[in-house]
């Protein structure tokens, strides 16, 4: 296996030529189809805002929508993300094109009625099932994982647009402790690439350049420790909470459809009563009250952890990644001033780190404080996210995950 991934990256000049190439072609297209994933997903959370009464004692019957869409044209794409792994570990040889439709579909359908989602795993998947159809266009070891570790990055970069951290995201995503470097190429491309043509189709892009710089002092070193630990507790409560439910509501609602109505409407109810819907969509609303002067209270990250894991574990569709920044942003925002540390600095390094514990990455989520915090706060972020990230090794919301044997000996 290492043999066929050192010759899949050693290429001749013409071949790197052609990845660079296609690595465009992915970014450009994926990069299109994340723009209008996005923006459509951006004035569907204003339609929501504006029309929550009407629109939200309806969410369980989009999730009874959403379960007869998938039980009817789904097949292997009900796996979403665990269906990606598959292929990436050469389990399965197919994503089939329907995925897109069936996965964007039901996400705008989720978020619109109020379900509490995110939207990066809807994006991976768009961008690998584009990808994986240039699979018979090139021929050399591992060219199918390359073209789709490819698609992964550019799917992260083109709605985040945040390229690097897109990049390592999809490099480091498929095995834990282990870079993909074979896809190495093509993902610069496809992420620049990705990233620019969203900016340009006019796709938002959340940042925040934090104005102030921290030293590291032997002070501040312990209280990044502590604060990477309850970061990286929260992640692995989501990963935990998030499992949990799912294999309660399957034991005792087996049926798919009473499972999503049922569950669904009980979510309606308590999302409605729990600040009129304030834990609805994505979280951009904490995570923008998280970096100004709007109320942030101490329940909040606790109330979108449990709102969001609860909402994806009974069959709603959207990601987790944006939740969880707004559930380690808000998190951050109550420890600052115990730390006796800049609020927004502790909500910057809560966004990633919670991040990088329920995925189980590491050099993502510091280029996401990088490139969305800006740079000049790097080795605090860095200190957070490690911490993080070494508290838990097993865990992850992507549960096909495979993790690298170590020989201690």
């Amino acid at each position: 296996m290492m043999k066929n991934i050192k010759d899949s990256y050693q290429h001749s000049y013409g071949l790197c030529l052609r990845l660079a190439l296609v690595g465009v072609l992915i970014g450009l297209i994926v990069g299109a189809v994340d723009t209008i994933f996005g923006r459509v997903l951006l004035l569907i959370g204003d339609v929501r805002s504006a029309h929550l009464p009407y629109l939200l004692p309806f969410l369980a019957l989009a999730g009874l929508v959403i379960v007869a869409l998938y039980q009817r044209f789904g097949k292997d794409t009900q796996k979403g993300m665990g269906l990606i792994f598959e292929v990436a570990h050469g389990e399965s040889e197919v994503i089939p094109l329907r995925l897109i439709p069936l996965v964007v579909i039901s996400t705008w359908l989720t978020h619109l009625f109020g379900g509490s989602a995110g939207r990066e795993g809807v994006a991976v998947q768009l961008g690998a099932t584009i990808s994986h159809r240039f699979r018979h266009c090139l021929s050399f070891p591992n060219s199918s994982q390359v073209l789709l570790v490819t698609g992964m990055a550019a799917g992260f970069a083109g709605l985040f647009q945040t390229p690097l951290a897109g990049l390592f995201f999809a490099l480091e995503i498929v095995t834990l402790g282990q870079l993909n470097l074979y896809a190495l190429l093509p993902s610069l491309f496809a992420v620049y690439t990705a990233s620019s043509f969203s900016h340009f189709l006019g796709l938002e892009k959340f940042s925040h350049v934090l104005p102030l710089t921290q030293t590291i002092t032997v002070e501040v070193f312990l209280k990044c420790l502590l604060l990477g630990l309850l970061f990286g507790l929260t992640g692995n409560a989501f990963v935990s909470l998030q499992s949990f439910f799912k294999k309660q509501a399957i034991d005792y609602l087996k049926n798919p459809y009473w499972r999503i109505a049922l569950i669904g409407g009980v979510l309606s109810l308590a999302l409605f009563f729990a600040h009129f819907g304030r834990y609805a969509g994505l979280g951009t609303n904490l995570i923008e009250a998280s970096f100004s002067t709007h109320q942030v209270y101490s329940y909040d990250f606790l109330m979108k952890l449990l709102f969001t894991t609860l909402t994806l574990a009974v069959g709603f569709q959207g990601g987790e990644v944006t939740p969880l920044f707004a559930i380690g942003a808000s998190l951050g925002v109550i420890l600052a001033p115990v730390f006796g540390l800049p609020i927004e600095l502790v909500a910057a390094a809560g966004y990633i780190s919670v991040f990088a514990s329920a995925t189980n990455t590491l050099l993502a989520p510091i280029l996401i404080g990088g490139e969305v915090f800006g740079f000049q706060n790097l080795p605090f972020f860095a200190i957070t996210v490690i911490i993080s990230y070494m508290l838990n090794r097993r865990q992850s919301i992507y549960g096909l995950q495979k993790a690298v044997a170590v020989d201690a000996e």
